[in-house]
């Protein structure tokens, strides 16, 4: 059984600052962690190789430095890593990046399975799964927290707030998956040793049989026109200690106001 995993690194900090001409994210000088979700991803590929064998490959679009990421999850037990990086991919929005992703898995191919996080940290649209899945041609499930193999794809429960969807998906197939699917485990001091030494492919813009139209900002259908900040304010009252039994009344009158009393 051969398996792909998307994963994502994205920055592990919320002060995520934005570039006001391009619309894109400034990631220079931050730090950066595999997006968690992935995590999850990458743990259901590698207890679904558990049970029935096969190969896990992760995939990561990025600049050099993603191959951090590539390595975290060669030594949690992945198989192999491709890290796609080429200037020509920078500012892509998020069907740039599946036509990307999209176009790795089929060039490193083909896979029975693919897995992804419902939505990385950094972003939130939830996107790159669907569209990946959508360019290979293949079904897909979203919020997925169960899987299991049956037959000649899988069976999953995904969690949507009607309750528990209950799916059968043939192979070939996407699932981008939720946190309660499974605990990630953590590395091995052998597998980080492994990841240490292995030697992670890199691809570019040719090498995956892309055009410069079809990446980066130019093919990126997505266009930020405007970037605004939230102003956060507060009307506070303040009670000195002279004042206590006043403070109290008027806490309790406005908590009765908002009905939480």
């Amino acid at each position: 059984m051969k398996i792909a995993v998307l994963i994502k690194q994205v920055p592990d900090s919320d002060d995520v600052r934005m570039d006001p001409e391009t619309g894109t994210m400034v990631r220079e000088g931050m730090g950066a962690i595999v997006n968690p979700l992935d995590l999850n991803a990458l743990q259901a590929a590698l207890d679904l190789r558990s049970s029935a064998g096969g190969e896990v490959t992760v995939f990561t679009m990025g600049p050099p430095r993603a191959d951090e990421a590539l390595r975290e999850c060669l030594s949690m037990g992945a198989d192999r890593g491709v890290l796609l990086t080429d200037r020509a991919f920078a500012g892509s929005d998020t069907w740039a990046t599946a036509k990307v992703l999209a176009a790795a898995v089929k060039k490193a191919g083909p896979f029975d399975l693919v897995l992804a996080g419902e939505k990385a940290t950094d972003g939130e649209t939830g996107q790159v799964g669907p569209e990946t899945a959508a360019l290979l041609g293949i079904p897909f499930s979203t919020y997925v927290s169960a899987v299991s193999l049956a037959g000649g794809g899988v069976e999953v429960a995904r969690t949507v707030e009607e309750g528990i969807q209950r799916q059968y998906l043939p192979f070939p197939c996407l699932l981008t998956v939720l946190h309660a699917l499974n605990e990630p485990s953590m590395p091995t001091l052998a597998g980080k040793k492994r990841a240490r030494r292995t030697e992670i492919p890199l691809e570019g813009i040719a090498s995956i049989g892309l055009s410069p139209e079809e990446t980066g900002l130019g093919g990126s259908a997505t266009r930020v026109v405007k970037i605004s900040y939230p102003t956060i304010s507060r009307t506070t009252e303040m009670f000195d200690e002279k004042r206590i039994d006043e403070g109290i009344e008027r806490l309790v009158a406005v908590l009765r106001d908002m009905a939480v009393i």
